[in-house]
């Protein structure tokens, strides 16, 4: 028997929501009125360049909505080394949520140790700092089989969510991954859906699938479409 649809509110969808601006020409102004709507919606967080941290934490003051960052992005393909500086300078700034590129390369090389200890710095670098990492595996790189060995690597190396995609490759998240991710980790993390998730029916059919947080550019458009005015 399938689970039943969930059809939630459009203030829990909106509670479930990284509000997003990852572009390169993303602007100061842009970025302001990012944060104005993630407070105004209340979403759960904003998603931001590293550059556009410090002012994002400033623009959010007292309120409730969260900052986070990207390492590693879009690519995954620097030194961890690297990848844990960047990690540092982003919570010193006030994020309190990492979105990490796994090295996709060498998962399929079958690097997994390599891979774990990516994962696994940035980890122990977010936990020091009481703040969440989710893993980008970028989905639509990999094989089945590899995106449940990163599922898996992601739980063994301490990370908080899994997260289908960064949305700058050559597709974002799918239903299916979604419902495969979630098989994978069970309770034990979260799931993000990310890449694509422009309206509310396709929000709605990532979080039936399976997830709990939603990266998404679109998030007015969703939650005015559940009734948000």
């Amino acid at each position: 028997m399938s689970s039943p649809v969930i059809k939630p509110d459009w203030q829990t969808v909106a509670r479930m929501i990284d509000h997003t601006l990852l572009k390169p020409e993303a602007t100061y102004d842009q970025v302001e009125q990012l944060c104005r709507e993630a407070i105004q919606y209340g979403f759960c967080s904003v998603c931001v360049n590293p550059s556009y941290v410090f002012w994002a934490a400033d623009l959010l003051g007292e309120s409730n909505v969260k900052v986070a960052s990207v390492v590693g992005f879009p690519l995954g393909a620097t030194l961890t080394s690297v990848k844990r500086y960047e990690a540092v300078e982003a919570l010193r700034l006030g994020a309190s949520e990492l979105d990490m590129v796994i090295d996709v390369g060498a998962l399929k090389d079958g690097a997994r140790d390599d891979v774990f200890d990516d994962i696994e710095q940035l980890a122990d670098v977010s936990h020091q700092s009481n703040a969440i990492l989710k893993v980008i595996i970028e989905t639509c790189l990999l094989t089945d089989e590899e995106k449940v060995e990163a599922c898996e690597l992601a739980m063994e190396a301490g990370a908080d969510f899994v997260k289908t995609s960064t949305g700058f490759n050559k597709a974002g998240a799918t239903v299916g991954d979604v419902e495969l991710m979630r098989r994978v980790v069970g309770d034990k993390l979260g799931v993000k859906a990310a890449g694509g998730i422009r309206s509310a029916a396709d929000a709605i059919a990532m979080i039936n699938a399976g997830a709990n947080r939603i990266g998404a550019s679109a998030s007015v458009a969703i939650v005015k479409e559940l009734g948000a005015e």
